[in-house]
């Protein structure tokens, strides 16, 4: 029950990278060079592309709430760099701040927020306007929003409701966001509207990620050893898994909902919104009803 995908080969990193990579790893997170006593992270992106992994040592601000803030500059390159290009297609990402390890939600700002954000980084690091400076394209400004608190492993129930607590306040973030585009739209009479398409496509990918990732983690992981401990439960894993297949076609379906967003009819946006939100919500209730007894019942070690 993971929110992060298991990991077959370590992440790659580029031989310009390499060193400041192994330097902040055996000294968590402190380096020396250019980037002596400046505020960085690692930052773990998933290839558009090549689905492999891959680790870029990147500077950071903090937002007022706490949250990090990262800048696609390049230096001011006239592209942007590839770890932006890649957290557009799987938005969840591995941050490594310090010795602190967690994942998060890569979430690109737009509008007023996103010059706000910009504002505030060129304050703590002036360097930034420079590279503005530089190029003619605005230089994408990214939060890093923790998806859970990451706690103390205290038994498979515990990380099994917080994953499905995680998945239903994601699908009330994708409403709230929806709604919040509606309004914007109606106000803007005619007018495109302030765009919220950055932040609602981010928000749904990174909830249709996760739950593939822990339907995945469940079929080849939890189910099979509760089958063991658990023959009983044969039929109940063997509908969690056939709905597997529905909860996907219906992951699929938020994809293309949301793809649709800036011209979708806002009445059937909701009443589609509506019927795939209770079919997941039915299957979390029943996952949970199935699991929760044999679950408790198990060793934490």
């Amino acid at each position: 029950m993971t929110s992060s995908p298991v990991r077959s080969t370590p992440p790659r990193v580029t031989d310009f990278n390499r060193a400041v990579v192994e330097e902040f790893r055996a000294n968590s997170g402190r380096v020396g060079g250019p980037f002596a006593g400046g505020d960085l992270l690692l930052l773990t992106t998933r290839g558009a592309r090549s689905g492999r992994e891959q680790t870029s040592p990147l500077g950071f601000v903090r937002d007022e709430d706490g949250r990090l803030v990262v800048v696609a500059s390049a230096g001011g390159a006239p592209h942007n760099p590839a770890w932006y290009h890649n957290l557009l297609a799987h938005p969840m990402v591995r941050v490594e701040v310090g010795e602190d390890a967690f994942g998060a939600v890569a979430v690109p700002a737009e509008g007023a927020e996103r010059e706000r954000l910009f504002a505030r980084v060129v304050r703590q690091q002036p360097g930034y306007a420079d590279y503005q400076a530089r190029t003619d394209r605005p230089l994408p400004v990214v939060r890093l929003e923790r998806p859970y608190p990451e706690t103390p492993f205290t038994g498979l129930v515990d990380k099994l409701l917080e994953v499905h607590t995680w998945l239903r306040e994601q699908l009330r973030h994708v409403a709230a966001e929806a709604e919040a585009h509606f309004a914007a739209r109606s106000r803007a009479q005619g007018a495109p509207p302030p765009s919220l398409g950055l932040q609602i496509r981010q928000h749904c990918l990174a909830f249709c990620e996760s739950l593939h990732i822990h339907h995945t983690s469940e079929d080849q992981a939890a189910f099979p050893a509760l089958a063991r401990s658990h023959p009983d439960l044969a039929p109940a894993l063997e509908r969690l898994r056939a709905e597997h297949g529905t909860v996907d076609r219906i992951r699929r379906e938020l994809e293309s909902l949301l793809a649709d967003l800036t011209t979708a009819d806002p009445d059937r946006f909701r009443a589609e919104l509506a019927r795939m939100t209770a079919e997941l919500e039915a299957h979390l209730d029943y996952e949970e009803e199935v699991l929760i007894p044999p679950l408790s019942a198990m060793p934490l070690s």
